[in-house]
């Protein structure tokens, strides 16, 4: 018997078949060293014979070769009643037929989701990258592992080996790796059949897949979720782009926080809109301030000035780098939970040190806004769309009304429709020459929002006459445009599509306010 009465198994044979060979040589020889007998297939053999170890090929331990061109190796009564007999009932069986057990397995398999990454992908040669005997044996190991370990990442390979060399693979850690390996296979599988329902379409015409299998790797834990006592995790997806949120380096700081990192994530979406430097102050999922300017500073000076006693506290994101100016500036105005930013100089993060509890967070380059698929649970599900990177409807934005639009008043309306796109629905931006002027955000009433940011501008000091108004849905009645009048407002951006959009317009030109039609509605909630 190879294990004994405490549970550890004695690995006296090891059949090893890899697709990803780091490490390899490496581990293999530390097993010969132990006295383990090598069984291999392939590459992997004639690796491990280059390296000037021992090994059996498999061909030998079944008496048949492999045949087809390799696709079929180990898919043999001699391999798999090896690795999924039981060595308390299955012994005689085993030795009826000459089957020698396996108790190690060390296997992970053919690179299918790297073969499928690139943008031309023959049909014919993903398919021969989908690996049928190495699963088995993954899996038939796994659920062995009372009697087999199983190892399918080399990032497993040194702890193996020295437990190895120890005394002997441990129950508990044979439990471990059963676990990985069933992982291992279920993600396999599952990125196999993503590929196919890619390439067969969507069934019944639905516009997303049947079933969704997203691919979520655990980051970090968290203290606690929004409250204290709600338990939270951060999961990355596998497909996640570089200059995002799960992808950015932490710099310095304590321990980010669930509500940071859903922040820190909405002030970036909303920098990485601006060609021009830009800043974006964020405070409880809303953005407080919003600025382009010629440099990072000015834009700061902007967003901060629109809202100093939200910023307080805040998230910052800027589109470029922070230097050592800015960053004075920064840690001597105010309180910052997180920091985001494409880069910060040697010298900016010399001063970002004297504040070691904010956390400092850093993108790389930064593109648009995020693509893909955007998830959302509820109870007992999960809600999923395409995630919101439109701008205008393909024929927007129009200008609608007898009001003319100029071009210092088109640039104002196109960078608060961007801000509007991210603000909590409903959503109003007050803005002028490039910053906001006042927020209001999810409110019940598109009008309350309306004077609720006309208020903010009054709270900041901020004059709202000469400034520009975008709305993320369409105005149904003329009580927002009143309210924009009122505060001085001189163009409306709105999507359009309200069944009184004619009486609106009216409104509008009744009171000399200009007004353009994106066409398209961006609510967030």
């Amino acid at each position: 018997m190879t294990v004994d009465d405490a549970g550890t198994l004695r690995v006296r044979r090891a059949l090893l078949s890899v697709s990803d060979k780091t490490g390899l040589t490496a581990f293999a020889r530390s097993l010969h060293e132990q006295g383990v007998e090598l069984l291999s297939t392939g590459g992997t053999a004639r690796a491990l014979v280059d390296a000037g170890l021992p090994v059996r090929e498999v061909s030998e331990q079944t008496g048949f070769p492999e045949i087809m061109a390799g696709r079929i190796k180990t898919l043999h009564p001699a391999i798999h009643g090896g690795i999924l007999g039981r060595r308390d009932r299955d012994c005689e069986t085993m030795t009826e037929h000459g089957i020698e057990p396996i108790d190690l397995v060390v296997v992970n398999l053919y690179p299918f989701e790297e073969t499928i990454a690139g943008d031309a992908v023959d049909p014919a040669h993903a398919i021969e990258q989908i690996d049928i005997g190495g699963p088995a044996m993954v899996r038939a190991a796994a659920k062995n592992h009372r009697w087999v370990g199983v190892v399918t990442s080399p990032e497993c390979y040194a702890s193996v080996a020295t437990e190895i060399a120890d005394e002997g693979l441990t129950a508990a850690t044979r439990r471990q790796l059963a676990a990985a390996a069933f992982r291992h296979t279920a993600e396999y599988d599952g990125a196999i059949a993503d590929w196919f329902a890619d390439e067969t379409g969507a069934p019944l015409g639905q516009a997303l897949p049947e079933r969704l299998r997203p691919r979520l790797t655990l980051r970090q834990g968290l203290r606690y979720g929004e409250n204290p006592h709600q338990r939270a995790a951060f999961y990355t997806m596998d497909d996640a782009l570089p200059d995002t949120v799960t992808r950015a380096t932490v710099i310095q700081g304590k321990a980010i926080s669930f509500n940071n990192i859903a922040d820190a994530d909405t002030a970036l979406e909303c920098v990485k809109q601006f060609n021009e430097p830009a800043c974006v102050i964020v405070k409880h999922a809303n953005p407080s301030g919003v600025a382009v300017a010629g440099d990072p500073a000015a834009a700061y000076e902007g967003a901060y000035a629109c809202d100093p006693v939200s910023a307080y506290g805040g998230i910052i994101a800027f589109n470029c780098t922070i230097d050592r100016g800015l960053a004075e500036t920064l840690v001597e105005r105010q309180f910052i939970e997180v920091l985001v930013a494409p880069e910060v100089s040697v010298e900016a993060a010399q001063v970002l040190a004297q504040k070691p509890n904010v956390r400092v967070l850093t993108t790389g380059p930064q593109g648009g806004p995020a693509a893909g698929l955007e998830l959302r649970s509820v109870a007992g599900g999960v809600l999923v769309q395409d995630r919101d990177t439109a701008f205008y409807a393909d024929d927007g934005p129009r200008t609608v009304g007898s009001v003319a639009v100029d071009a210092a008043i088109e640039r104002d309306l196109a960078f608060a429709w961007k801000v509007a796109r991210t603000v909590k629905s409903n959503a109003i931006v007050l803005a002028r020459e490039g910053r906001t002027i006042g927020i209001g955000a999810g409110q019940m009433s598109r009008v309350i929002s309306a004077r609720l940011a006309g208020l903010k501008a009054a709270d900041a000091g901020l004059a709202t006459a000469g400034a520009v108004m975008a709305s993320d849905a369409f105005i149904p009645f003329r009580d927002v445009l009143d309210v924009a009048a009122e505060a001085g407002v001189r163009a409306v951006i709105q999507p359009g599509g309200a069944r009184r959009d004619d009486e609106v317009i009216a409104a509008a030109d009744a009171l000399g306010l200009a007004m353009v039609f994106t066409g398209m509605r961006h609510f967030r909630h």
